[in-house]
């Protein structure tokens, strides 16, 4: 017989609250400056490509989406003004500390903003639910060391790096132009891109973009994934033709993250791990 504590939430009624009090503060705060919330699909019958992410698909055949990036940028080429949204996604394998197959993203575009301003507004929201606290800048190329490797060599040092920003909040900027994903290249220096991530007390915890809207050159970006995805033995995914087209009829300037909720409640209130701020986990 199955332990009655087996139906119950892993996290409190307390940390229930107050994770709705911080839902309530980040509304309010996008409210204050208009931005306006939407809902886009859980479903989709494509999926990003990106080799280091590995999507969740239906029996049916729909993937359940790992971000709601794509849908929100056909909303902005629609001519919708800037936009943010709080829902669940999803990611197989992974699962641990830190990890969740479903977590809970809040994402957001901001028009006529580059990265620059958008991570002034992310320490603002930050600062919303944590307190204010100072932040540092450090580019990915001094976070490494300058290193000149291979990209799983880069990628140890880089989570190496990270456990030396315990206690601080730190935005990571300036990544290498092949790990540029959907960002930008600086106009400057091609060999990195318009892309930042905020590190708090050594959570990754936001990864944002000054957004890249030409079609052509996401296309190669695609193709060019699913070329490392056949490398590695995996399957080659098929490209959301949708989203191009849409980027290909004109994303309006602007710049977006996508910022963990989960990983934000923990630090809000000092969890040490997901599931003591996610009432059913396992489902």
């Amino acid at each position: 017989m199955s332990s009655p504590r087996d139906w119950r939430p892993t996290c409190s009624v307390e940390t229930i609250r107050a994770r709705a009090d911080i839902v309530h503060r980040i509304r309010a705060f996008f409210g204050a400056r208009e931005v306006l919330e939407v809902s886009t699909p859980t479903l989709g019958h494509t999926t990003v490509t990106e080799p280091a992410v590995e999507s969740l698909r239906l029996e049916s055949g729909p993937f359940l989406q790992t971000s709601p990036e794509y849908y929100m940028k056909r909303l902005l080429a629609a001519g919708a003004p800037s936009i943010y949204q709080i829902g669940p996604v999803y990611r197989a394998e992974e699962r641990g500390r830190w990890h969740n197959p479903e977590f809970t993203m809040l994402e957001w575009y901001r028009l006529g903003f580059n990265d620059t301003e958008l991570m002034d507004e992310v320490a603002e929201l930050v600062d919303v639910v944590l307190g204010a606290a100072p932040y540092q800048r450090l580019t990915y190329r001094q976070l490494t060391g300058g290193l000149v490797a291979s990209r799983e060599r880069l990628d140890l040092a880089f989570a190496q790096a990270l456990t030396g920003l315990d206690e601080r909040r730190t935005f990571v900027t300036d990544y290498p132009a092949e790990q540029a994903a959907l960002a930008r290249l600086r106009e400057d220096d091609a060999s990195v891109a318009a892309r930042f991530e905020l590190v708090v007390d050594g959570v990754e915890l936001a990864n944002g973009y000054f957004e890249l809207g030409d079609a052509s050159t996401l296309r190669c970006r695609f193709e060019a994934d699913n070329s490392a995805r056949e490398l590695r033995g995996g399957e080659a995914l098929a490209l959301d033709e949708r989203f191009l087209d849409a980027m290909a009829g004109g994303l309006p300037t602007c710049s977006g993250v996508a910022l963990g909720l989960d990983r934000l409640v923990m630090l809000a209130v000092g969890a040490n791990s997901l599931s003591e701020v996610m009432p059913f986990p396992d489902g």
